[in-house]
């Protein structure tokens, strides 16, 4: 059965470009969103993959329409190719359920190490060109040692409570008390 997913970015743009061109190619069923494909829910394509079954086609009109970036469009096609469904895009001409299949779905396999590779390799050389500025990396302490010395000093005086001294510095009880291990006894 071929299954057909159409998305367009916002509820303004139109779906019936790609519904026709799926309806032409023989989809008995079609999902659509109308949402931008950064979204991470989509329920049309969610409902769409629910939906299929092993021999199925999933055909979208392009496939800008299916993935957000190529590691996602290389995800979707790898859990397809798992469930036994094929995919199709109707603009690139990219059919998975002939004999190319495989070579497509190595190309694709290929170009998705190929991304994650250069996408490591620009933040390596991005934290090592802010350490060599002298930046660090990571989250703000939420409280320094003398603020976290001062923290347990209040704890230990019992005349303060636990929310008082939280308060007081801007932290949870979990911070207050994560940072209360990490300061040293007194000699």
């Amino acid at each position: 059965m071929l299954i057909g997913y159409a998305r367009v970015s916002s509820y303004e743009q139109n779906l019936d470009l790609q519904v026709d061109a799926l309806k032409k190619d023989g989809c008995e069923k079609i999902f659509t969103d109308k949402m931008t494909g950064i979204k991470e829910a989509r329920n049309g394509l969610d409902d769409s993959l629910a939906y299929m079954r092993a021999g199925d086609t999933l055909v979208v009109w392009r496939l800008d329409r299916l993935g957000r970036t190529l590691k996602h469009l290389i995800d979707l096609l790898t859990s397809l190719d798992k469930q036994q469904v094929g995919f199709k895009s109707l603009t690139e001409s990219i059919d998975t359920t002939t004999s190319t299949r495989k070579l497509v779905f190595h190309i694709f396999a290929a170009l998705a190490e190929f991304e994650r590779g250069l996408i490591r390799e620009r933040t390596i050389a991005g934290i090592e060109a802010a350490r060599a500025r002298g930046k660090i990396g990571g989250r703000p302490k939420a409280m320094t040692l003398k603020q976290s010395r001062m923290a347990k000093d209040l704890y230990v005086d019992k005349n303060n409570s636990v929310s008082e001294i939280c308060q007081m510095f801007q932290v949870s009880k979990a911070t207050l008390y994560r940072y209360m291990k990490t300061v040293p006894e007194a000699m």
